[in-house]
């Protein structure tokens, strides 16, 4: 336990974002035992003219410009930071010298803003927490007074666009001059291990909700007439993150099953042969509050990553809520995956979905749906802070 620390959060998301946001489950468990300040992204130049009519772009603009206040209190030992200043869109810029040079500049800018509001709440001893913000807190190490710096790693953000070009270079940078690392993944911890040997897996959080909103008596209507052993996905439709293949396997090795997708698709799933099937439901999008009723209406669950650098290191959220609804999964097997081996079905290849889903439809027990309870109950985002708080301890009797 780490406790009466003041603790500074940068990262990528804002405290308005609507999806749900592992840095905003840390920084509440952080601020049980310690002051934390939660500071969003700032706007930049190109956020403000795209969108400058989104009601979130213009508060952001009229605290820059002294109109609102940026700090806002949360709740008890939770602050959030509306940076008052506007930095540069600068990641087309491919030449290293002009880039760097620039991005010093906003990460001053921003600096400036984040000591100005430690100043205002008289924070001390800080412990500086970096969620992935490899470019515009990139020198905040040296910008921002703190005790200690600790860089989390929860995707591996080079495999995407926007990251690649500046953040090869950036993040292993970043990583090495942090005083540790702490990750949410077994095969982001080994990464982060290559350029600092303080680096640590910390698991993940599941927020419960699945199970806490569940009405075991209610089947949505329009899951209710779907008939036979149903198997089921929860989540995003896109072929960057789900192997079509598998899923098509699944519908033609057994025309009983029933499998049922839910989620937005992208346009490659929208025009894959899956809609031809009919054993095969899209049912759409859902509220999240619903999601729990459809899990709890699926025979079995699955998880069928396509394995790709965006996916391979990914702690897989989802598995959680499925394991606290109490159903069977079956999932690829990745590296990130080991740690659920005793509860989860791991498929090594796309043949071997069909004969895991046949062996568990066959062989399910009430005694196996508590094992998966019990153990998607110790995924807490406390137990996950607890990790954090060990290793910090660690490097700090170290130093």
């Amino acid at each position: 336990m780490i406790a009466n620390n003041d603790i500074i959060i940068v990262g990528q998301q804002p405290w308005d974002i609507e999806i749900g946001s592992n840095c905003k489950n840390i920084a509440l468990e952080f601020s049980k035992s310690n002051r934390v300040l939660y500071v969003n992204p700032p706007l930049d130049r190109i956020s403000l003219l795209r969108d400058r009519k989104d009601d979130r772009i213009k508060k952001r603009l009229s605290i820059i410009k002294g109109k609102n206040a940026g700090l806002v209190k949360i709740q008890d030992n939770l602050w959030n930071l509306y940076p008052d200043c506007m930095i540069e869109s600068i990641n087309w810029i491919k030449l290293d010298a002009v880039y760097d040079l620039l991005n010093k500049i906003n990460n001053k800018r921003l600096a400036a803003s984040i000591q100005k509001a430690s100043n205002t709440l008289e924070l001390k001893d800080v412990i500086l927490f970096n969620d992935g913000d490899m470019f515009r807190s990139f020198y905040m190490d040296e910008l921002l007074k703190h005790q200690l710096s600790v860089y989390y790693s929860r995707d591996y953000l080079l495999a995407t666009d926007y990251y690649k070009y500046h953040g090869q270079k950036l993040e292993p940078l970043l990583i090495r001059k942090s005083s540790l690392c702490v990750a949410n993944s077994t095969y982001l911890a080994e990464y982060c291990k290559k350029y600092n040997p303080h680096s640590f897996y910390v698991g993940q959080g599941c927020d419960q909700l699945f199970s806490a909103n569940l009405d075991p008596a209610h089947v949505p209507e329009d899951i209710k007439n779907i008939k036979g052993p149903i198997i089921g996905y929860v989540g995003v439709l896109y072929t960057s993150r789900l192997d079509i293949e598998i899923l098509s396997l699944i519908a033609k090795s057994n025309s009983e099953w029933q499998l049922v997708l839910i989620g937005p698709e992208d346009k490659q799933f929208i025009e894959s042969e899956l809609h031809q099937l009919k054993n095969v439901h899209f049912l759409g999008a859902k509220p999240p509050e619903q999601l729990a009723d459809y899990i709890n209406a699926f025979d079995v669950c699955i998880n069928p990553q396509i394995l790709n650098e965006l996916t391979i290191g990914n702690y897989p959220r989802k598995v959680d809520e499925y394991l606290s609804v109490g159903k069977p999964v079956v999932a690829t097997k990745t590296v990130a995956m080991e740690v659920f081996k005793e509860v989860v079905s791991l498929a090594g290849s796309k043949e071997e979905y069909p004969e895991l889903i046949a062996r568990i439809l066959n062989e399910e027990t009430p005694d196996k749906k508590i094992k998966r309870q019990a153990f998607a109950a110790t995924h807490t985002w406390g137990n996950s802070v607890n990790e954090i708080y060990k290793a910090i301890n660690i490097v700090a009797q170290k130093n």
